[in-house]
């Protein structure tokens, strides 16, 4: 069973194996953030490390294809 927060139920089994990349990167940052009063000039260091993982996530994504391709997709379901 799931946990009631207000209304919303929440499945906790749901979102447990959900991959979350760059997790680990975006903790220490926010930590340094919180840690030095939001000053962003002390936490180079991490924002970079952020960064480089971020732009390795976009890369790895599939391209989505045309708009054409996804029109004839659609289309054919309707027949």
């Amino acid at each position: 069973m799931g946990r009631k927060v207000g209304t919303l139920r929440i499945n906790p089994k749901k979102f447990g194996s959900l991959h979350k990349p760059c997790m680990k990167e975006m903790m220490t940052f926010l930590n340094c953030l919180a840690l030095n009063h939001n000053s962003d000039e002390k936490c180079v260091k991490n924002k970079e490390l952020l960064n480089t993982c971020m732009d390795a996530q976009n890369n790895n994504r599939k391209p989505w294809g045309s708009i054409n391709y996804h029109m004839q997709r659609l289309s054919r379901g309707k027949k």
